[in-house]
């Protein structure tokens, strides 16, 4: 029991550590550092809308590497960056969509043979041929959403390890996104890492006083219990910070400090940086 909540607290203690990090690379003297966070969402917005429209793996290839070189440059921890993005495309590109490259689901010219039928079978709406195999179309549908969702990792993680987070906020309120949705962004964002780090604590105080061989049932039920504390704490802490905010004179608008000019080096950086998309979108 006490291994499966060592294992949780340390990917509780992961979360935490994952503002600091983001807080430190967004300060770095990289390439999108320089870049002003308004120019960096209307960058985020193309290349998420391009990687969506293009339909070629040659394409998506190129916007892979170009992500690469902007990672780089930006003096980003390519491990870390590319050990979340590799896991991405693995899971939720090649293992979703392997199934759709046997030519039982996409019709195409076999490059693998897998089995050899009797003859064609009919499975409900799928029609099972005396051959099955993997098909060139299909393997090139499974390589398609591996990239774009490489892609799209690559471009948001490259956007959010770049840029604070108050500063992404303040640019979605230049961009008129309504003040409801940034205040609830802004609040789950500083209560998730206050969470995790109560609950951190929580369950060290509770360690630290149990002393030899626990029961399992004595600690579910110490488990369930922190857990109905820190619910009723979480509640108690949204109530007292609904009061602060409304005494001092909250009314529902998000107003922030005056944002950084947009200067002439702000648009010749920009310009550079969404060259290869335009390039590629014109392709």
């Amino acid at each position: 029991m006490f291994n499966f909540i060592d294992k949780s607290l340390k990917s509780l203690a992961e979360i935490v550590g994952a503002n600091y990090v983001q807080w430190e690379t967004s300060k770095k003297n990289g390439l999108f550092q320089r870049l002003n966070p308004r120019l960096k969402l209307v960058f985020f917005i193309f290349n998420i809308l391009l990687i969506s429209i293009k339909k070629d793996v040659s394409s998506e290839a190129f916007l892979f590497l170009i992500m690469f070189i902007f990672i780089t440059v930006s003096r980003l921890d390519l491990f870390r960056i590319y050990k979340k993005i590799l896991f991405a495309g693995f899971f939720f590109g090649f293992l979703v969509a392997l199934p759709s490259s046997l030519n039982i689901i996409t019709d195409g010219e076999i490059v693998l043979h897998l089995a050899r039928l009797d003859g064609a079978r009919q499975f409900w709406i799928y029609r099972i041929p005396a051959e099955i195999g993997i098909t060139r179309e299909g393997l090139s549908g499974v390589a398609m959403l591996c990239l774009r969702v490489m892609n799209s990792v690559s471009v948001s993680l490259l956007i959010i390890f770049t840029t604070p987070f108050y500063d992404l906020m303040k640019s979605l309120k230049t961009f008129r996104v309504p003040d409801s949705f940034i205040m609830i962004v802004l609040l789950s964002y500083k209560y998730i890492f206050i969470l995790s780090k109560t609950i951190e604590d929580f369950y060290l105080a509770l360690k630290s006083r149990l002393i030899g061989n626990v029961k399992g049932s004595e600690i579910r039920d110490i488990i369930a219990g922190r857990t109905f504390l820190v619910f009723k704490k979480s509640t108690a802490a949204y109530e007292e910070v609904y009061r602060a905010m409304v005494a001092r004179g909250f009314s529902g608008s998000v107003s922030f400090y005056l944002t950084d000019r947009i200067t002439a080096a702000d648009l010749a950086l920009f310009a550079a940086v969404m060259a290869p998309g335009i390039i590629i979108s014109a392709l």
